[in-house]
C-alpha cells in the first residue's frame, strides 16, 4: 500500500507531505483546487511522461517520492534486480526546468519503463474519463481479460500467434525466394568442394610454414650450428677449454680467499650450460639433413594454402575454421528450402496457437457469464432498475488476440433490447456503468492499492449513497483513494483530506489538510450546501457521517 506521498514545486503545489493509511480515503475541495493534482503526481513517480509545464511557476525542478509497503507480488521482481524486498519502497521522480527527468528507485538510478513495470504491482488508477475509453473494444476486450485473470493466457495467445505468422512468413519467403537461394547453394557446394580437397588443418598453416622455412635454409643452419659446436667445444680455443681452465684457476685461489666460492659457482653452472648446449647441437646435427623433395612437398603445400586464403579473401590460418563456416551455413541454406520441413512448422505453429486460443475462448466466455451477471446486479442499485448488461463474445478470424472479439451490451431499462454500448448509453449511465465495471473489476485485481479520480462525475442522489458504499466496501480489500466532489461518497471515507487553494504575491498555490471530526462536518455541509455553510447543512452532514 501507499505508505507517504511527498510533492515539491509540483504545478500549483509548493509542498506537501500525506501520510496514507489502509482503508477508504477521499480528496475532496473546491473545483481547480488541485485534487486530481496529487493523482497526476503519483502517476509521474510510477512512470508517466512528463515535461517542464508540470513545474510550479518559477520553480528550478519538480520533485515527487512516493514510499509503498511492499507486496508479495512483487518481491521476486525486487529480488532479480538486487532490491531488499522487506524494505520500503521509494519511487523518486525530478523534472528540472531544461525539461530534463530523472527517476530512481530506492535511490538507484531506473528508467520510466521500470518504474511502469513496478507501479503494475502497486496501484490501478481509474481517470475522470475512464467511462470514455469503456466505448473501445480494445478497451472492452482488457477489461474481460483483467476480469478473469487472463492476462498470461491473453499473452501467451500472442506470442502463439506470432510464433505461427513467422512459420508462415518463413515458409512463403522461401516459396518466393526459392531460386535465389538454389544459387546460393551452389555457391556453398562449389566452395565446401574446393576446401575439402585442400583439406587445411588446424594450426597446419604455422606448422608447414615452420618446416618450408626450416627445409628452404637446411645448409645455412647446418654451416651456422657446426661453426658454434666448433666454438664451444673444439680442441683448441673453445668456450668449453676456457671454462675449465678458469675454473682450474679460481679452485687452487679458493683456499687463500672462500668468497671466491661463488665465482666458483658461477663456472661451474657455465660448464653445465656450454655441455648441455654442446650435447643439444649434436642432436640437432645429427637429425638435420638436406632434402630437397621434403622442401619441394612444403613449398607445394605453402603455397596451396596462401592461393585458397587469397582465393577466399581470408588468412591462411582461418581456413579450417572457413570451411566450417560455410558448411553451416550450407545446412542452413538446406534447411531453409526444405519446404516439407517449413510446412511442418507452420501445421506445430498453428496447432499451438488453437490450442491456447482455444483456452483462452473458454476462459473468455466463463469470465463473460460472470461479469454479465455481476454488473447486471450493480445497475439495478444505481437508478438503472431493469436494465442488463452483456459481454457478448463474437467469433472472429484467428489474431493475435485471439478468436473472438469482445463487445459490450446494454439495455438501460426493463423492456428494451440489448444494444452496443457505444449506441445506446447516455452520459449518465455511461459514467455509472463504468463505475460499476472499475469497481467489479477492482475487486478482482490483485494490486493493493485503488485510486478513483471523479469516477462518480454526473452521478448524485440515492445513487452516490450507493457509490460510497461500493467504494467503502472496496476499502475493506484494498487501499482505496477517491478524488471526489460527492458528499454521499466522502461521509463514507475512513480518512478525509481536503485541498484548498490561496494566492499570494500573484501566485496560486494548493495545500492538503487531513481533516478532523469537525473538519469533515464543515467540508461535507460546504459540499452540500455550497460555499454558504448553514447550521441545516452542517446537521446534514452530521447525520450522513453518523449513518
Amino acid at each position: 500500500m501507499l505508505r507517504l506521498l511527498h510533492v515539491s514545486d509540483f504545478v500549483i503545489v509548493d509542498e506537501a507531505e500525506i501520510s496514507f493509511s489502509p482503508g477508504f480515503t477521499v480528496f475532496s475541495g473546491e473545483t481547480g483546487a488541485g485534487k486530481s493534482i496529487l493523482v497526476d503526481a503519483l502517476s509521474l513517480a510510477l512512470g508517466a511522461r512528463g515535461d517542464t509545464g508540470l513545474l510550479r511557476t518559477g520553480a528550478e525542478r519538480a520533485e515527487i517520492n512516493a514510499v509503498f509497503e511492499v507486496p508479495a507480488t512483487l518481491h521476486d521482481w525486487l529480488r532479480e534486480r538486487d532490491f531488499d524486498p522487506t524494505d520500503d519502497l521509494v519511487l523518486r521522480r525530478i523534472i528540472d526546468s531544461q525539461g530534463r527527468s530523472k527517476a530512481y528507485v530506492n535511490g538507484v538510478p531506473a528508467n520510466l519503463g521500470m518504474l511502469r513495470e513496478i507501479g503494475s504491482y502497486l496501484v490501478d488508477i481509474h481517470g475522470q474519463h475512464a467511462h470514455q475509453g469503456l466505448l473501445s473494444p480494445t478497451k472492452q476486450r482488457q477489461l474481460l481479460d483483467q476480469q478473469g485473470h487472463l492476462g498470461d493466457l491473453a499473452h501467451d495467445t500472442q506470442q502463439a500467434w506470432r510464433a505461427w505468422r513467422r512459420a508462415l512468413d518463413a515458409l512463403e519467403s522461401a516459396q518466393r525466394d526459392a531460386d535465389a537461394i538454389q544459387q546460393e547453394r551452389e555457391r556453398l557446394q562449389w566452395q565446401l568442394s574446393e576446401l575439402d580437397k585442400l583439406a587445411p588443418q588446424p594450426g597446419e598453416w604455422e606448422q608447414v610454414s615452420n618446416e618450408q622455412s626450416r627445409l628452404a635454409h637446411g645448409q645455412a643452419l647446418l654451416e651456422g650450428c657446426s661453426s658454434a659446436l666448433a666454438l664451444l667445444d673444439d680442441e683448441s680455443g673453445s668456450a668449453t677449454q676456457a671454462l675449465n681452465a678458469a675454473a682450474h684457476h679460481i679452485e687452487r685461489l679458493l683456499r687463500h680467499d672462500s668468497q671466491l666460492q661463488s665465482v666458483l659457482d658461477a663456472l661451474e653452472s657455465a660448464r653445465i650450460a656450454n655441455s648441455e648446449a654442446v650435447s643439444d647441437l649434436n642432436s640437432y646435427l645429427d637429425r638435420l639433413e638436406l632434402d630437397p623433395q621434403a622442401l619441394e612437398r612444403a613449398e607445394r603445400r605453402v603455397s596451396a594454402l596462401f592461393e585458397a586464403a587469397r582465393k577466399f579473401h581470408v588468412e591462411p590460418e582461418t581456413l579450417p575454421q572457413l570451411r566450417e563456416d560455410i558448411a553451416a551455413q550450407l545446412a542452413a541454406s538446406e534447411a531453409a528450402v526444405d519446404m516439407d520441413a517449413l510446412q511442418k512448422q507452420v501445421d506445430a505453429a498453428e496447432d499451438a496457437y488453437h490450442k491456447v486460443a482455444d483456452r483462452l475462448s473458454k476462459a473468455r466466455h466463463k469470465t463473460a457469464q460472470r461479469l454479465s451477471t455481476e454488473v447486471t446486479a450493480a445497475m439495478q442499485e444505481l437508478a438503472m432498475q431493469g436494465g442488463a448488461f452483456e459481454a457478448a463474445l463474437q467469433s472472429a478470424p484467428p489474431g493475435p488476440h485471439g478468436k473472438e472479439s469482445v463487445e459490450f451490451l446494454v439495455a438501460g431499462h426493463a423492456g428494451t433490447p440489448l444494444r452496443p454500448l457505444a449506441k445506446v448509453a447516455s452520459g449518465g449511465e455511461l459514467a455509472r456503468l463504468s463505475l460499476a465495471l472499475s469497481v467489479i473489476a477492482s475487486q478482482a485485481a490483485q494490486v493493493p492499492t485503488l485510486i478513483f479520480d471523479e469516477v462518480d462525475t454526473g452521478i448524485g442522489g440515492a445513487v452516490a449513497e450507493v457509490v460510497g458504499r461500493l467504494l467503502q466496501e472496496l476499502g475493506g480489500r484494498h487501499q482505496v483513494l477517491c478524488v471526489t466532489h460527492l458528499p454521499q461518497v466522502a461521509a463514507r471515507a475512513t480518512t478525509h483530506f481536503e485541498v484548498s487553494k490561496s494566492s499570494a504575491d500573484g501566485n496560486t498555490l494548493s495545500d492538503i489538510r487531513q481533516l478532523d471530526e469537525q473538519g469533515r462536518i464543515d467540508e461535507i455541509a460546504r459540499m452540500l450546501g455550497g460555499m454558504t455553510i448553514t447550521e441545516t447543512t452542517r446537521r446534514h452532514a452530521t447525520e450522513m457521517l453518523a449513518g
